[in-house]
């Protein structure tokens, strides 16, 4: 291997898609899932450059020759460059947060911060908080251990002002993680997660419904990539490319999710979405059958409208937790705040906005079985559909392709994308 990434799980990565961006050079991920294959590996040498992540941050520092100081003060390398047989040990993470907190105007200067997790990761993010000023730097883990808060103690402190998630939490799997709420601490005027997948975690979802400016780890995922590949190729690599790549890779992995009204033209407008885009479709109700081993109606027949919002929040979460995907929903998916959570996590909703006079009455719809329920129906879940929706497209007459252009379009404007690029 000349360059890649080692860690124990890398199944879900980015990084070989933003380094190949970045350089062109061929990038391996290389799953070490026991801390004695990753020390057979360093002790082998067998490359040119890598970058390290969880949880090996620490453990490869004793294979380092040369430290880069930052990275020896910190306590963490994220990038290893073997030089004629002599590894050099970085820290590009704290260039990469720091790219993180300027992109989103985090002044730390006088302010309290408060640090979830206790890793190498919340080390390179207390250097860049104690190195931009900040007043007062407190961390919070699960146990409390070795000078940390508890979970339940760092709810308590009213005066953090910015609040920045090193931990897991959140993390894919564990989509829905959470140990703080953002709306209890009355100061905070910044939320930041070092969390890349899913897009927005827990955490970054709740610092939105309360109104407090917030951003996830992407940006700080493509910028350190950059800096690393600065020490690979020791070419002065523009920091110009961050933000295109960033882009890129949000239109590629955001899972795009259609709401709207029972027969507004949902699956047709996904199938052709999915087709044009080169992306697996996926119908959230035809998931919910599956699942079930019954029809829609059936199901409500049997155990009801509130059994199937159960099994339609499961296949929420579920497919949620994807990337890359155009979702159909089922009309009523709106209805539990939980389901608009989980689409939003990796995803963009579009509500499919069609006029209630061109919507069809029967068919396998339980709810629409007449023009007055199906008005009736509208009125309730319209405001659903708009407070859920990032995007809205009008689909009101035939051909439906007119909806999937007008939708394609709209979509390369909310990436800030070119088509080319998409």
């Amino acid at each position: 291997m000349e360059y890649g990434l080692i860690g124990a799980k890398l199944g879900h990565s980015y990084s070989k898609a933003i380094h190949e961006a970045l350089c062109g050079y061929r990038y391996e991920l290389c799953s070490l899932p026991t801390e004695q294959q990753a020390r057979d590996f360093l002790q082998k040498k067998a490359f040119k450059a890598i970058n390290v992540t969880i949880p090996y941050k620490q453990l490869v520092i004793p294979y380092c020759a040369w430290l880069e100081p930052r990275a020896k003060a910190i306590g963490a390398v994220n990038t290893v460059v073997n030089r004629d047989g002599i590894l050099h040990g970085y820290n590009t993470d704290y260039d990469g947060f720091l790219y993180l907190a300027n992109q989103h105007g985090v002044d730390f200067k006088g302010k309290s911060v408060l640090i979830l997790g206790t890793g190498g990761t919340s080390r390179t993010v207390h250097a860049v908080a104690k190195d931009q000023g900040a007043a007062e730097i407190l961390f919070a883990s699960r146990t409390g251990r070795d000078g940390a808060l508890t979970y339940e103690q760092a709810q308590a402190q009213s005066q953090v002002q910015i609040l920045i998630n090193t931990s897991p939490a959140g993390m894919y799997p564990n989509a829905g993680e959470c140990h703080i709420q953002p709306a209890g601490l009355p100061r905070l005027e910044a939320v930041l997660d070092v969390v890349y997948n899913p897009f927005k975690t827990e955490l970054i979802l709740r610092a939105e419904e309360a109104g407090i400016p917030c951003a996830s780890g992407l940006e700080m995922l493509v910028a350190q990539a950059l800096y690393a590949a600065r020490q690979f190729t020791g070419r002065r690599i523009s920091s110009s490319k961050i933000q295109p790549i960033v882009r890129r890779i949000r239109a590629q992995r955001l899972n795009i999710c259609l709401v709207g009204m029972p027969s507004c033209g949902k699956t047709t407008i996904g199938r052709q979405l999915a087709k044009a885009l080169n992306r697996p479709f996926v119908d959230l109700d035809a998931e919910i059958e599956k699942a079930a081993g019954k029809t829609i109606p059936q199901i409500f027949e049997e155990r009801g409208e509130e059994g199937f919002r159960a099994l339609e929040t499961e296949t929420a979460a579920r497919f949620g937790m994807g990337s890359g995907q155009i979702i159909s929903c089922g009309g009523g998916v709106v209805k539990r705040p939980e389901n608009v959570r989980a689409l939003h996590q990796n995803g963009v909703i579009v509500f499919i906005d069609r006029p209630v006079e061109l919507l069809k009455v029967g068919g396998n719809r339980p709810l629409s079985t007449s023009v007055e329920g199906l008005k009736q129906m509208e009125a309730e879940r319209r405001p659903l559909y708009e407070a859920a929706a990032d995007l809205c497209v009008k689909n009101s007459g035939e051909p439906f392709s007119r909806a999937t252009k007008a939708a394609q379009e709209a979509l390369y404007e909310a990436f800030g994308i070119e088509r080319a690029e998409s």
